[in-house]
Order: C-alpha cells, then structure tokens, then sequence
C-alpha cells in the first residue's frame, strides 16, 4: 500500500466519471432518453504532445463524448480495436465506469507528489502548455482507476 498522508489535495475536487461503452451513440441516446445532456465531442486526442500510454494509437483512436452537469462531467467513451487498457477492459468486464477524474491546478506538481507518496502512474499525457492527465494504478486498492488532471479550458 502507497504510504499516502492521511489528507490529501489530489483527490479533493471531483471532475469526471468515464464510462467506457461499446456503441457511443446508442449510450448517448440512451442518456439523453432519460435527461441527461447535453453532449458534446470531446476535443482530439492529438493535441497531447507528451504521451505515455501503452499504444499512442489505441489512445488516440477513441472517441469521447462529455456532459457537463452542474456538479460533474459524465464521460462516454468507445475505445476503438486497437489495444488500449479502456479496450482490455471493456472486453474482460463490459461497459462501466473505467476511471473517476479529479481536478488539480498542476498536472506536474500533482503526479511528482502522488509518486512520492508511492502512487504508480500506469499512463499521462501532457499539451504544450502543461494541461493533461495522470492515470494512477489505484484499481486493486480502490476498485477503480483513479486519475488527476489539470485543465487547459474551464469545464473540459
């Protein structure tokens, strides 16, 4: 186990739960059918520059789609064929939830931190001005992945 303090500022802010779907639009349909949209693309996954993922084209071959709630983003997203851990997942345990997002204010600062603090990354990328993701291997202890990121846009 991770020799974490017992309070912490990376997991504080809740952004975004990512549900990996088999179809994109009929999980979409689905969730407008029942109230909940409206949903937007979201921006590609081009645009990070600094990738460590364990296939850059498995990573940047899915398709996302956000709704932004007053109070969370819900995440859709359909991991094309190529291999990626949202494919491995959604083929060993079907759709669900894959990862829950927190917000932090430095992508840099927050993962040096977490691995200090003895967190594995198992993915990141960064854009150009330093915005992104950390992928936290946290499944075993917290039955999900946990990830932090810093945002390049409010609301994205």
């Amino acid at each position: 186990m991770p020799n974490l303090p017992k309070k912490t500022d990376r997991f504080n802010k809740l952004h975004h739960l990512c549900i990996v779907v088999h179809d994109i639009d009929r999980s979409q349909a689905y969730y407008e059918s029942i109230g909940i949209g409206p949903w937007e693309s979201y921006p590609p996954l081009v645009e990070y520059e600094e990738l460590d993922v364990p296939s850059s084209s498995g990573f940047r071959s899915m398709q996302y789609r956000v709704c932004n709630l007053p109070n969370v983003q819900f995440q859709l997203c359909q991991p094309s064929h190529d291999p990626s851990p949202q494919r491995q997942f959604l083929d060993s345990k079907g759709e669900g939830v894959f990862h829950i997002g927190f917000e932090v204010p430095d992508a840099d600062k927050t993962e040096a931190e977490a691995r200090a603090n003895g967190l594995k990354v198992k993915m990141r990328g960064r854009r150009v001005n330093r915005s992104g993701f950390t992928y936290y291997d946290t499944e075993a202890g917290a039955g999900v992945t946990l990830l932090t990121r810093a945002i390049g846009q409010p609301g994205k």
